[in-house]
């Protein structure tokens, strides 16, 4: 049994991510390491859920923030397994997306 899923919109957010870093920064190797290093924070948030913040104020939903360089790492730690929800950059409007 998985430790975590991954929802549709972060599967997006990851590709992203990616494509930013090969494309815009024209580092491919760059882009392969941060989308390592955020699965792995995936991991990390899937054996030990309550490690992330709540936080209400900017969602409604009980979700968990965990940081990764500048990177959240949203997710739902209620759920079994652990639902990745999002994953955005903090310098991004969280709140709006998440429509908290």
């Amino acid at each position: 049994m998985s430790l975590y899923v991954v929802a549709p919109a972060a599967r997006d957010d990851l590709l992203g991510i990616w494509q930013y870093y090969a494309g815009e920064i024209g580092d491919p190797d760059l882009a392969d390491r941060m989308v390592n290093e955020i699965v792995s924070a995936f991991h990390t948030v899937s054996r030990t859920p309550g490690i992330g913040h709540l936080r209400s104020d900017l969602s409604e939903e009980p979700l968990r923030f965990w940081t990764v360089r500048k990177y959240l790492i949203i997710y739902r730690s209620e759920t079994t397994p652990v639902e990745i929800a999002r994953v955005l950059h903090s310098a991004r409007d969280v709140q709006a997306i998440l429509g908290g």
